[in-house]
């Protein structure tokens, strides 16, 4: 086996030359060939590569599922509450490890959820048990389906290979900045269901944990829409909007604390404009092109998050009365506008309060007073870049139309957004704009609320990955506060499952 790193293709180049370099390396025919990394080098635009890491060989190779240690005891009664990626991944790893848990989702299948969203958003008609936060895929199965992440886990490449295996695209296991895709990302999630089932999994839709039962500080039962049923391990993988779940369970003695978060707005601007700021006059040769951009120059920190090339803005409520934003992408990202989220540090002094869910009370505000300023029926507020900056109210759009698809009305960032977090993006976006030119143009669009980046608590869980004092139940992934996207909240539930299967090996 031959790793060659540091491999360059010029845009528009076939990757078949890769096998070229390959086989004069070998000195022999290539029988097997894979791309272990490629990225896209684009610091000098007038010398813009594709750079690759590959591995070669002149004999055939195979590659074959790794073993699993399987349990030898009685199998366990194990609940995952939430079928989003945190908990979807933990019930694939129980299957392998020789146990089957029963996934019980408040939500639809993702074909069932598909249409509650479209209803939505043609009529603004919300279900709240349906909807972009709540359903089988989590919220990520209506985003982008960034695979990024900041952590250096071992078990990234896992997560990687398992989306390729169940219908992402090959690319998602090597590229630099993988993405599956929101039309990719609903095929994925199928395929993992039909898996689960087909293994000896139990999906049970629309059912929601509706309380626990702990005796002498072990789990002993789960309610499940009031049902009473035993339960000797549960694995809380509920998302960051499961807020009636956060409540019961501080009603019923988990520890928890609060978690600073981040706040703010989704900016969208001509995808165009933005390849030939990042790329110059080759950015039609190229994938659209993406930013990520931090500006310290206001009292608090302000970032671009999730940007989604060719993308739209969407509803993303999950309570009546509320207007919330995210941005989602195809595949393909062949719209025509790019969108990111603008956010803010938002610290737990904002909160209002010592109470660890403070910080969902100061959440549902901004989404409510979002949901006034655009006139009560789920339209967002929308403000020109060039009018916030200047102090103005906007009443027409320049070049850029907003993607947000139950409508939009105008009304100034200040109508939802507390004034600190206003004034830092008003410093921050011109500071953004020396870094990514045109990010301050005038014509951009800012479109609100972005409240939901992360959890804003956290359920305290000790080495074992148990909640703090309480025996048999499992916080996990990005609403429980120890993940931050796709990845590594897939990669908590990987970790709470062997974390559960160890106890009975």
């Amino acid at each position: 086996m031959l790793k060659l790193t540091d491999l360059t293709l010029r845009p528009g180049e076939g990757e078949e030359k890769l096998l070229k370099i390959c086989a004069r390396k070998l000195r022999a025919p290539v029988k097997y060939f894979r791309i272990l990394k490629k990225s896209l080098d684009a610091r000098d635009k007038s010398d813009i590569r594709w750079v690759y890491s590959v591995e070669c060989s002149e004999t055939p190779q195979k590659k074959s599922e790794p073993e699993f240690q399987r349990i030898s005891k009685e199998a366990p009664r194990v609940f995952v509450i939430g079928a989003g990626p945190a908990g979807l991944f933990c019930a694939i790893r129980l299957l392998k490890h020789g146990i089957r848990p029963v996934i019980v989702e408040r939500g639809k299948p993702v074909e069932e959820r598909e249409r509650d969203i479209r209803l939505f958003r043609e009529t603004g008609l919300l279900d709240p048990e349906s909807n972009v936060q709540f359903g089988e895929g989590g919220a990520g199965a209506f985003s982008d389906g960034k695979l990024t992440t900041q952590t250096n886990s071992p078990l990234n490449l896992e997560v990687l290979e398992t989306f390729v295996r169940f219908g992402a695209p090959e690319e998602v296991a090597y590229l630099g900045k993988p993405h599956v895709g929101s039309d990719n990302l609903k095929k994925v999630v199928a395929n993992m269901r039909a898996w689960i089932l087909g293994q000896g999994g139990v999906i049970r839709y629309s059912s929601q944990l509706t309380d626990l039962e702990i005796r002498s500080g072990k789990l002993s039962a789960l309610f499940i829409n009031g049902e009473r049923t035993e339960a000797d391990e549960a694995v809380l993988a509920v998302g960051h909007s499961a807020r009636d779940t956060f409540g019961m369970l501080f009603e019923r003695g988990f520890r928890m604390e609060q978690k600073e978060f981040a706040a703010g707005v989704r900016i969208e601007h001509l995808q165009s404009e933005i390849g030939k700021a990042q790329y110059g006059g080759a950015y039609t040769a190229l994938p659209p092109a993406d930013y990520k951009l931090v500006s310290h120059a206001a009292p608090r920190a302000v970032f671009s998050f999730c940007m989604c090339p060719g993308g739209v803005v969407i509803p993303s409520a999950s309570e009546r009365g509320g207007v919330v934003t995210n941005g989602m992408s195809n595949f393909a990202r062949d719209g025509k506008n790019a969108n990111a989220a603008l956010v803010v540090q938002v610290k737990k002094s904002d909160f209002g309060g010592p109470h660890p869910l403070a910080g969902i009370a100061f959440q549902r505000e901004m989404e409510r007073a979002a949901f006034r300023a655009a006139g009560e029926n789920y339209r967002a507020p929308v403000q020109l870049v060039g009018d916030f900056l200047e102090g103005k109210e906007s009443d027409r759009f320049g070049s850029v139309f907003p993607t947000y698809a139950c409508g939009t009305a105008f009304a100034p960032v200040e109508a939802y957004l507390p004034k600190a977090l206003a004034e830092c993006l008003r410093t921050a976006i011109p500071d953004m704009d020396r870094r990514l030119a045109g990010f301050a143009a005038h014509d951009a669009v800012l479109t609100g609320v972005e409240s939901r980046t992360s959890s804003p608590v956290r359920i305290l869980r000790g080495e074992n990955l148990q909640a703090e004092g309480i025996e048999g139940v499992y916080p996990c992934g990005e609403g429980c506060g120890y993940a931050g996207g796709i990845t590594s909240a897939a990669a908590d539930g990987i970790r709470v499952a062997y974390a559960i299967a160890r106890k009975y090996f």
